[in-house]
């Protein structure tokens, strides 16, 4: 698992690695975490953990680039019943319901693969008895049988 990375949050909203020594954007925080890495957000003044805050700021960001993520009624509801209701889904329901989301989807996958190799042996499989079982016939060769086979009757009469 990939070490966690450490940034920190100066009053001008910048985000500084400092494993890398340079200012980051937030897309960059992104692709850090989508290619699997945790980060960890640190206030440069109160030397508070705003990690949260920060990755709100980036999913909002991202469902406003694509004018998705929450419908406005759903949006209503959060604003109408407050953040208890809101932090009690995510704590209780979202979190584990994504969790087993990714473990059912990785599982099916796995066994769709499964089947396709599957699926590519009985190819393989069928095509070799197919060959072995029945030669493929030659033009040349039935010519040649049916003058055999004229000879013989002629033979006889």
């Amino acid at each position: 698992m990939p070490e966690k990375i450490i940034l920190k949050k100066y009053a001008n909203r910048r985000l500084y690695d400092t494993e890398r020594s340079a200012y980051i954007t937030f897309n960059q925080v992104a692709d850090m975490i989508r290619q699997g890495h945790q980060v960890e957000v640190i206030d440069d003044q109160t030397k508070e953990n705003v990690t949260s805050s920060i990755l709100i700021q980036i999913i909002l960001e991202e469902a406003r680039k694509k004018n998705e993520l929450l419908s406005m009624p759903l949006l209503h509801l959060i604003i109408q019943y407050g953040d208890n209701i809101l932090s009690e889904f995510f704590d209780k329901y979202l979190q584990q319901t994504i969790k087993n989301y990714l473990a059912y989807k990785s599982a099916f996958d796995e066994q769709f693969r499964k089947w396709l190799d599957l699926g590519m042996d009985f190819s393989d499989i069928g095509q070799k008895l197919i060959r072995g079982i029945i030669p493929a016939p030659s033009f040349f060769n039935r010519s040649s049988d049916s003058t055999d086979h004229q000879k013989k009757n002629r033979q006889e009469e």
